[in-house]
């Protein structure tokens, strides 16, 4: 569907359409049979929000039916992923040999720089899922970081007629201590019925508003459940507003990427050549035998299966998005 395009907003520096609301479009998580997400960016008139590149929204969902989520190690590079929870909790393990929870309210983020291999799986406790799987582009210079992982759990900022959580950069008085190679911000925040709340952001940042549950206007624009609100540069103060019920949101922002990028399967880089390499080098890791070679993703302690093999890839050059 075609982001729609709100009015002026009357706090904007500049005199152009500022807004486009975007709707997310539905996909299966980990394959075919996998559990449906929606996904909202990458979308075709939009690859970026800041470094964000990637934006799946999933749940509520009922486990029993579902089967939740249940995605077996598999790789990454020039990237980051941000795990935030509304319900339920995901175990996470990764090739750095971290063991870790994912529960709501609290942020796990893992570099996968260079490269890094993980899996995720909801727990036996786990009735309900619901939360959102975020990317972030790591920038040239940085790309080929060591790889990391962080856990945080922000505190709660009270707000008239609201709450934040800032789980990333600075807003509302509040600041993340985890670093970011990129300026960025995300955050949670819950609204009452009938509010309005204004927060003081950066105009050199563009941000978006992934909707949760309830109804919203962004800067006057309605925007519903599942649905991301992109704001452009310029703007000194984001206004969210409510109806007759509550809301919940995520606010991501950032200035503006400014590189082009091959986002291919998990895996970021800058040429087809590149992602071929990427490729070439996970398959070889997880093929029969015993891998002889250096390791660029390693091995997944812990978890007790296969991990998931790369897809073939296309016969023509991958377009770089940007």
């Amino acid at each position: 569907m075609m982001p729609r395009t709100s009015r002026q907003d009357p706090a904007h520096n500049g005199n152009v359409n500022s807004v486009e609301v975007i709707s997310a479009r539905e996909v299966p998580l980990g394959g075919v049979r996998g559990m449906p997400v929606k996904r909202t960016i990458p979308h075709k008139k939009r690859s970026f929000i800041g470094a964000w590149c990637f934006a799946d929204h999933y749940g509520p969902s009922d486990v029993s039916h579902t089967g939740g989520m249940h995605v077996a190690p598999h790789p990454h590079t020039g990237l980051q992923t941000v795990s935030w929870l509304f319900t339920g909790e995901i175990e996470h393990r990764d090739s750095l040999g971290t063991h870790a929870y994912v529960r709501p309210g609290q942020l796990n983020l893992m570099t996968a720089g260079a490269g890094i291999a993980h899996s995720e799986v909801s727990t036996k406790s786990t009735t309900l899922l619901h939360g959102v799987q975020l990317w972030v582009a790591l920038p040239e210079v940085s790309r080929d970081a060591a790889p990391n992982f962080e856990h945080y759990e922000p505190g709660v900022v009270a707000l008239a007629g609201g709450e934040l959580r800032v789980f990333l950069g600075a807003l509302a008085g509040d600041t993340s201590p985890i670093e970011t190679f990129t300026p960025l911000l995300g955050a949670e925040l819950t609204i009452a019925p009938e509010s309005t709340i204004a927060l003081r952001v950066d105009p050199e940042f563009e941000h978006g508003v992934l909707i949760d549950h309830g109804a919203v206007t962004v800067q006057g624009t309605p925007a519903n459940r599942y649905e991301l609100a992109y704001v452009s540069p310029g703007h000194r103060h984001l206004t969210i507003a409510t109806g007759d019920g509550p809301a919940r949101v995520l606010i991501l922002g950032g200035t503006p990427f400014g590189e082009k990028i091959i986002m291919w399967w998990n895996f970021v880089g800058r040429s087809t050549e590149e992602i071929h390499a990427y490729r070439k080098q996970w398959q070889a890791e997880i093929g029969d035998g015993v891998f002889d070679g250096d390791h660029q993703f390693g091995p997944v302690v812990g978890y007790l299966g296969r991990s998931i093999p790369a897809p073939a890839m296309p016969t023509t050059p991958l377009l770089p998005r940007g």
